[in-house]
């Protein structure tokens, strides 16, 4: 396989990170005819089926082997990781498996390839891309979501049908600071940057460093989407040759916006004075953040000419994703709302302002951010808040100088208990959080899980936090 100059055959690899991406792009590797080489802190199960495909494995290691011509990253590996330091001191290129799958996307019978439009942002990243591909869908076309949503490019850009042709033809792509880090010649037809706000500061080392890696998606793209609300994203785009901005207001000319109630758009349309999406009450999540990722996921679909009407059908037909602002239950008039995928204090702040008195469950691994302006927006609407994980103290003290007549319950979790591996320590947590809400709450109150951090102090994953809490609503409705 040789795509864009870029062979494979004959060549040696090394794959550091054996997650999902990393084993992703070691199987492609191979199927290209590449030596490909293993490493990783322990030895995960799928050493066993790709070295017996032809891969070597080489256990943990610090340096970098000889021979080396390539290094594909997870992006779990940070940079400072002394096996890419050895290897940049050395010349020889890391990449991360999106840049890898970039340079191996496999080509139409008339030589074309099937365009990214990609979607990064600190917040929203995988609600717009699913909203993308919905449009992509509703307009004809063979398209995925895929990257950091979850399928690995790697796969998506090589497979083929039955008929012997790429399997798609648009594909709606989700990328992640870290991902971005190591991508070197990502083209886009058209990307976003949703929003920037701090977060991922200990893996980049920067604020600064975090904004460029998001800004890298712009670079060679010709058509540049921003929130317009989000001051660090709209200046991102400021300078590009195409920019186009999304906005809660009235669109003016370069923008998607709303107007008397509908989705219009004032950037691609015929008409100058733009012409109507869709009526906003017809876009069936809630919230005005839900409201800026339909825009962009309209502009980015706008941008590679799908119609408005099948932009409008897709966004109608979408019905969001796991953990991300869903409605558990109603249990004696409280409503119980699972927005786990809250991770950081930007997406909690969103979430939070969808509700007009909310018992806050919050706490776990805050990965460096403040929360102390999120805390102190939101402290109006507070009615208690229950607090859980590792950073919990950091949450209550920053509650103490915002809120200070909030009722605050503290339950021991993260450090104290931690994850036991078979998730029993998280269940039990979860359980204690919600018995503890759920005193806390009135009728009409809503229980909100936005945590503004990550999980993996009590839980596997964000997934497995929100479970446990949907779980633990399920039993006090019983």
């Amino acid at each position: 396989m040789s795509v864009e100059g870029f062979p494979v055959a004959g060549r040696t690899v090394l794959v550091a990170g054996l997650g999902v991406s990393g084993v992703a792009a070691a199987r492609v590797l191979l199927d290209a005819g590449a030596r490909v080489l293993l490493t990783d802190a322990a030895r995960r199960p799928a050493v066993d089926e790709l070295t017996g495909r032809g891969a070597g494995w080489l256990g943990a290691r610090e340096v970098l082997p000889e021979d080396v011509d390539l290094v594909v990253t997870s992006p779990g590996w940070r940079p400072d990781a002394p096996l890419l330091v050895d290897a940049a001191a050395r010349g020889v290129e890391v990449v991360g498996e999106p840049e890898l799958a970039w340079r191996l996307r496999v080509a139409g019978p008339h030589g074309t390839r099937a365009p990214w439009l990609a979607v990064t942002g600190t917040n929203g990243k995988t609600t717009t891309v699913t909203m993308l591909e919905a449009i992509l869908t509703a307009a004809g076309h063979r398209a995925v979501a895929a990257g950091n949503v979850g399928r690995p490019l790697v796969e998506v850009v090589t497979a083929r049908g039955a008929d012997g042709l790429p399997a798609h033809d648009a594909i709606a792509v989700e990328l992640s600071s870290f991902q971005l880090h190591w991508s070197s010649s990502l083209a886009p037809a058209a990307a976003v940057v949703l929003n920037v706000a701090d977060d991922h500061t200990d893996w980049h080392g920067s604020f600064a460093a975090y904004r460029d890696a998001k800004a890298r998606i712009l670079e060679r793209a010709p058509v540049a989407v921003a929130d317009a609300g989000d001051p660090v994203a709209a200046a991102l785009v400021a300078g590009h040759p195409r920019p186009v901005t999304v906005t809660l207001a009235e669109p003016a000319p370069g923008q998607l916006g709303v107007r008397a109630g509908a989705l219009v758009d004032r950037a691609f349309a015929a008409d100058p004075a733009g012409e109507p999406i869709m009526e906003r009450a017809d876009l069936p999540v809630p919230g005005s953040h839900n409201t800026v990722n339909a825009l962009a996921a309209a502009a980015l679909a706008r941008a590679a000419g799908v119609p408005l009407e099948a932009v409008a059908r897709g966004l109608a037909g979408f019905r969001g994703g796991a953990h991300r602002n869903v409605l558990v239950a109603t249990v004696d008039g409280v409503h119980y709302v699972d927005d786990s995928k809250a991770t950081n204090p930007h997406a909690a702040a969103a979430s939070l302002a969808a509700y007009p008195r909310v018992v806050w469950v919050a706490g776990g691994l805050l990965k460096g951010a403040d929360v102390d302006p999120l805390v102190a927006a939101v402290a109006p609407r507070l009615a208690g808040v229950v607090l859980l994980g590792r950073d919990r103290e950091l949450i209550a003290a920053s509650l103490a100088r915002h809120a200070p007549s909030v009722p605050v319950v503290a339950v021991p979790s993260g450090d104290d208990d931690g994850m036991d591996g078979t998730g029993a320590t998280g269940e039990a947590t979860m359980a204690a959080v919600v018995a503890a809400a759920a005193r806390l709450a009135a009728p009409g109150d809503t229980v909100l899980l936005a945590p503004a951090a990550a999980s993996m102090d009590v839980f596997r994953d964000y997934g497995h936090r929100g479970r446990a809490f949907a779980d633990a609503v399920a039993a006090l409705a019983r």
